[in-house]
């Protein structure tokens, strides 16, 4: 029965109510809230703007130099690909890190102008937190440890990486895992927060030590000659003239024992370079040796000793 008065009474009340009135109530928490949320969509569009911006100019920033600085350059990530990819992965970060921080605060604003405690809720949520902190701690430091890595530049998709626990080529990172291929063709999934040290082989430059053993008797100065005759071809000519950062130098003699003198041989190579370049530079050697009557080191015999020879 009561409720039956109450709804015959609601018409009216609202007849009772002057514009003014109604003014005055849409002029307190609808418009408040209205405000809020206005100012918050503003606000994220804005700062998503400043984010787009920053990232295009990363990602049109163009460097300059020779041909060892670009491949440098390269090498340490500073090619338009990779910075496009790091510029891009950064400014999603950001945008979403933004949008949630921007929803929080609109939303704590609205309960609060509705009248609601927020108290009790924010003491629940801080519970909520510290549980949830405490069951995903590791997720959380998988994710850090992603932001950090791909804002430093460790490393990329396509370098060789050395993470302690396998070593092989960078197939995708993620904020959370690091999908890398080993020699074996064996897949590796590591959690970046699992990443204790980095040892990246495709940044920067790679050295190629290569020793050419010849016989103790031959001249310094003629094997010195041929040597460096050989690295001054090999940086002039292609493909090694791009996989070489400069002339290699020789050294001199390395070493000198049992009859064998050891010539050193240093190159500076892009990365990973080295071993193709070691190679190459043996060959010619042995051959530009050859050429020159240089002997190598003479042949120690093995075996067992001669019938009736004299044992140790």
């Amino acid at each position: 029965m009561s409720f039956a008065l109450t709804l015959a009474a609601l018409p009216q009340a609202v007849g009772d109510l002057t514009w003014d009135q109604v003014g005055t109530w849409f002029a307190g928490a609808p418009l408040t809230i209205v405000l809020v949320l206005a100012l918050t969509m503003v606000a994220r569009w804005l700062v998503h703007r400043a984010i787009d911006k920053a990232v295009s100019a990363m990602e049109q920033r163009t460097g300059e130099g020779g041909r060892a600085t670009r491949m440098l350059r390269e090498a340490t990530g500073l090619d338009e690909e990779r910075r496009r990819q790091r510029a891009a992965t950064m400014g999603s970060v950001l945008k979403s890190a933004t949008t949630i921080v921007l929803s929080t605060i609109a939303v704590l604003t609205v309960l609060a102008t509705l009248g609601v405690p927020l108290g009790p809720l924010m003491a629940s949520a801080g519970v909520g937190g510290v549980a949830l902190g405490f069951g995903a701690q590791s997720l959380v430091k998988d994710f850090l440890s992603g932001v950090f890595m791909i804002l430093e530049d460790q490393y990329g998709v396509g370098d060789v990486i050395d993470t302690g626990e396998a070593i092989g080529t960078v197939e995708e990172v993620t904020l959370r895992v690091t999908r890398l291929r080993d020699a074996n063709g064996v897949i590796w999934y590591i959690r970046n927060g699992e990443i204790i040290r980095i040892g990246n082989r495709s940044q920067g430059w790679s050295t190629a030590l290569v020793d050419i053993p010849v016989a103790y008797d031959q001249p310094v100065e003629k094997v010195l000659a041929v040597l460096r005759t050989v690295t001054a071809h090999i940086r002039d000519e292609s493909p090694w003239d791009e996989r070489l950062l400069e002339e290699p130098e020789v050294a001199g003699v390395e070493s000198v024992s049992g009859g064998v003198m050891t010539m050193r041989i240093i190159a500076k190579c892009a990365p990973n370079e080295n071993f193709s370049v070691s190679r190459e530079l043996r060959e010619r050697s042995k051959v530009a040796l050859d050429a020159a009557g240089i002997r190598g080191p003479a042949l120690t015999p093995y075996g067992p000793p001669p019938v009736g020879g004299t044992g140790a």
